[in-house]
């Protein structure tokens, strides 16, 4: 699904460079549930970037579902972006003032699949995630644990190659975080390859296997033999 190789990045600021990742190489097979997490300063959040097509290696090359990423143009990284990667971000990113059923259609919008099947998608997805009584509901009026939710059905209704999920738990509490990492679980069970990138352990530690980073190099790349399991709760009228 995914060979990273020799990925260095290099950012220039007049005749100042920053090293951020430095001959950084991996693969991740379908069906995966990988975090990869390190410190600030890392190197995560460059390598986030290019998983995420919104940024290119200064060397090294990245494949992504067969496709190789590393020299696309800025119009084709946005169109593998929008076909093979559903994105979790931890600001959640959804439009305030805009359903819920309306914030997963977006990337539909986009892609200009027809109505009838965005609204028959977008209302499958966030029943999936235990939404389907909020669906008129505007984003706002949504907690931080239910925005998380329509998010991860916003990330998967274009069914992405991989749902590359930052810091998905930063921005709620950790009982929601608990049921943020159930879902993650279940998608995983069938069968999503799902990549997140954190820098706490215990959530790291829901994941499969781990990748850690340290001064923009890969320091670790463990199995998890005993991922901590989540329940897959789906809430209902009165969730939080």
């Amino acid at each position: 699904m995914i060979k990273v190789s020799h990925i260095s990045k290099i950012y220039k600021i007049g005749t100042l460079e920053t090293l951020a990742l430095s001959d950084v190489s991996f693969e991740i097979k379908k069906g995966e549930f990988v975090a990869i997490m390190g410190p600030s300063g890392s190197g995560k959040s460059t390598l986030m970037h290019i998983l995420g097509a919104l940024d290119l290696p200064s060397s090294g090359t990245y494949i992504l579902d067969g496709e190789n990423v590393s020299d696309l143009s800025q119009d084709e990284l946005a169109d593998i972006r929008n076909r093979k990667i559903g994105f979790i971000f931890q600001a959640f990113n959804l439009l305030p003032r805009t359903t819920t059923l309306q914030n997963v259609m977006l990337p539909m919008v986009y892609a200009k699949i027809p109505k009838e099947e965005r609204v028959k998608k977008a209302t499958k997805y966030l029943e999936m995630v235990g939404l389907s009584h909020r669906l008129n509901h505007l984003s706002n009026q949504l907690s931080g644990g239910q925005q998380q939710r329509v998010a991860i059905a916003r990330g998967l209704v274009m069914n992405p190659a991989i749902l590359l999920a930052d810091e998905p738990t930063g921005n709620i509490a950790s009982s929601q975080a608990e049921e943020i990492m159930g879902i993650f679980q279940h998608l995983n069970k069938e069968e999503h390859t799902i990549i997140m990138i954190t820098h706490e352990l215990d959530i790291a530690n829901h994941a499969h296997r781990i990748i850690s980073l340290k001064d923009g190099k890969i320091s670790g790349d463990k199995k998890n033999s005993r991922p901590t399991k989540a329940k897959f709760i789906i809430n209902r009228e009165g969730d939080q």
